[in-house]
């Protein structure tokens, strides 16, 4: 329990940059993957050549994991890290739609991912923003995410991407799993609720229904990649990256085909289920409409045989006949019957 309360406090914090984690990848190095600190990170930025040359995305690079909340964190990117203005302009166009695109010799990525403690609601979905370069990785957010973590727990596991590339590869897998997590989650939901509507012992179950289905309607529509925008970026990708690299990364987006297809069939489902308990709603309704129907017209001879005997008038049949009363029990029972027999005979 501690060791979450510790990485729940890292998610959110940084040092004075803003910068949450940073590591030094370096295969020929005795340690593959360093951590740095931002002080760490801007001098080996400063040092980095204009025109360093790349062997099929091999060589040394950097990912740096930064806090948008920290007032410092954009200052710091523009001061050091010579991101294409592709990526602040994405910062800030408010377009939180799932992309993947080519920006000058860089990719600039936007990801939705869900929150740390994910509680499945429609709210728990936040931006990562990524911006990947032969000697640079740059991930922002704004609230502590799911794959990001899983990515930097894996890091400091021994996971070693072998280039910048890989590194965003391993951050898509990462989201897809987290996904199929949630695919599995809700799909366990959706059982229990379908097994409670057979037994007939469910309270409020359109409105958990509802709920499933918005967070799968958002996640769908946030999640889905836009395909034009991946199909421009694999067919020319930058002169840095390698072929296996751009076949990995294909491969990845695949898996969130796979993972849409599972949560459009969940969405079908939900709605079975909600036309489902709409139309046993519907049922219970028409069974009382029926009910209230026979008990109004069963009163009905009565209430008008009372109706018209209690007018204070003269000229009341059977006002002083010895058997009177007996006379019109009889009459409201006979009409009672023949409204009852009417009444059931339409319904059968």
């Amino acid at each position: 329990m501690s060791a979450f309360h510790d990485l729940a406090a890292q998610s959110y914090g940084g040092d004075e940059a803003g910068l949450i984690c940073g590591y030094l990848f370096d295969a020929a190095a005795p340690e593959p993957a360093r951590a740095i600190d931002s002080a760490e990170a801007a001098a080996w930025l400063g040092a980095q050549p204009e025109d360093a040359a790349v062997d099929d995305g091999g060589g040394a690079y950097v990912w740096l994991h930064f806090n948008l909340s920290h007032a410092q964190a954009e200052r710091w990117l523009l001061r050091h890290a010579k991101l294409s203005d592709t990526f602040y302009e994405t910062l800030h166009d408010g377009l939180p739609s799932t992309r993947i695109e080519r920006a000058d010799d860089s990719l600039i990525a936007v990801i939705n991912d869900v929150h740390f403690e994910f509680s499945f609601e429609p709210s728990d979905i936040s931006t990562l923003w990524i911006s990947v370069g032969p000697r640079l990785v740059v991930t922002a957010r704004t609230k502590p995410l799911r794959s990001v973590d899983a990515l930097r727990t894996a890091v400091k596991a021994g996971d070693a991407p072998r280039s910048s590339t890989e590194l965003l590869e391993h951050l898509l897998r990462a989201q897809a799993d987290v996904l199929v997590k949630i695919v599995r989650g809700v799909t366990s939901r959706i059982d229990h609720i379908e097994d409670e509507l057979l037994a007939g012992r469910l309270d409020h179950k359109r409105a958990r229904l509802g709920v499933l289905r918005r967070l799968l309607v958002r996640l769908q529509r946030l999640l889905a990649p836009e395909p034009a925008a991946l199909f421009r970026l694999l067919q020319g990708p930058p002169s840095w990256m390698s072929e296996p690299d751009a076949q990995e990364l294909r491969g990845s987006t695949e898996e969130f085909s796979v993972v849409l297809r599972d949560m459009q069939a969940l969405q079908e489902r939900i709605k079975l289920l909600q036309e489902e308990i709409a139309a046993n709603v519907n049922e219970d309704n028409n069974r009382s409409l029926f009910v209230l129907t026979v008990v109004t017209v069963l009163a009905l001879p009565i209430n008008i045989l009372a109706g018209l005997f209690g007018m204070n008038v003269g000229g009341i049949p059977l006002a002083e006949h010895k058997h009177g009363f007996w006379i019109v029990v009889a009459i409201v029972a006979s009409f009672t019957a023949v409204a009852a027999w009417a009444a059931f005979r339409k319904k059968r």
